[in-house]
């Protein structure tokens, strides 16, 4: 995700030719039932109802033959959640969003047989749940954005229907502040760049995803890179996130070449640079211990509050193992001997 999953629903509807004029908003909530009209309300003052390609306000008059499209941000789909006492770090919290520091190894959702301890079902618990949580319940948060299971870092949880809507823009419009901090197998050619390149499932592989130069399939994205510190075989840099396809650091560095340090989706769970030496194998063995999955550490998040509409900014440094590792590379650089510059 980036690591976020997509954030919206989309709708579409013809007006009948019958139809007398009324109220776009009146209309959406007469042909979706199983929507508010609250949330349309809120959709419409988002920029999220459009009526023959153009944003409207809830109070356009639709007329025959009107196409009519509306965009939602997504809302939970399991039908009941299991509230855990699951250990948060929670950074920041008010009545309008939560901002935790995601541990990696925590799935962030329930869902593909990952029903319980998740982040979601700790939410559940955090909020004063106690058993099962229909997911009609009020009292739950919204994800806003996601990360995978073995990334940590800083995710923004909507405390309300308003949150999520003008967060979920912010998103769509990539006027988010992301900065993630990453290890990649090799040494960076430049000291800065910009990576783009549409991302899309990949055809072989449903779990992956893959870089499609021509452009004519995937989505777009582009990633914002900068070296930090060289190790010589590894590299740790900042990566800037422009927009937000799922895994779309993982993705880019893997295209580039350089596959995050112990990715096991993108080739990065083995050795990729360094030496034929014996004590270099057992010291990246030591070396992949230490995490449980890529060296991916989600370490800013800056946006406007939705409520106060003030930009606010949250920076957490990586957990104390993705310190280690760097300082693991950071010994082994200054200790690496002449003779072992030979690439495997």
């Amino acid at each position: 995700m980036s690591e976020d999953q997509e954030l919206f629903e989309h709708f579409h509807l013809t007006v009948d030719k019958g139809q007398a004029l009324l109220r776009v908003d009146k209309f959406l909530v007469s042909k979706m039932e199983s929507t508010s009209r609250n949330r349309i309300q809120l959709a419409a003052d988002s920029g999220y109802i459009f009526v023959n390609d153009r944003p409207v306000k809830s109070n356009y008059r639709v007329k025959p033959l009107d196409e009519v499209r509306i965009m939602l941000p997504f809302e939970r789909r399991e039908f009941r959640i299991v509230a855990e006492p699951i250990p948060l770090d929670i950074v920041f919290e008010d009545s309008d969003i939560l901002i935790v520091n995601k541990p990696a190894g925590l799935t962030v959702h329930p869902g593909h047989g990952n029903y319980t301890g998740t982040l979601i079902n700790g939410l559940a618990w955090y909020f004063g749940v106690r058993g099962v949580l229909e997911t009609e319940d009020g009292r739950m948060g919204v994800l806003v954005h996601r990360i995978d299971k073995d990334t940590s870092g800083l995710l923004v949880i909507a405390r309300s229907d308003e949150a999520q809507f003008r967060l979920a823009r912010q998103f769509f419009d990539h006027t988010v502040s992301r900065k993630y901090m990453a290890l990649v197998w090799g040494d960076m050619e430049q000291d800065e760049g910009t990576i783009e390149g549409n991302i899309g499932r990949h055809p072989g592989d449903r779990l992956r995803f893959k870089v499609f130069p021509d452009g004519k399939s995937g989505k777009p994205a582009i990633t914002h890179y900068k070296v930090l510190e060289r190790f010589g075989y590894v590299t740790l840099v900042e990566c800037r996130l422009e927009t937000g396809r799922t895994h779309q650091i993982r993705v880019h560095m893997e295209h580039i070449g350089h596959p995050l340090f112990n990715d096991p989706r993108y080739g990065g769970d083995r050795i990729r640079c360094g030496t034929q030496f014996t004590k270099y194998k057992q010291f990246i063995d030591n070396c992949f211990a230490l995490l449980p999955g890529q060296a991916l550490h989600a370490r800013t998040l800056g946006f406007v509050h939705p409520h106060t509409h003030k930009e606010v900014f949250f920076e957490i440094p990586p957990p104390a193992r993705f310190e280690e590792l760097t300082d693991k590379w950071r010994r082994y650089a200054i200790s690496a001997q002449p003779s072992e510059d030979s690439l495997i």
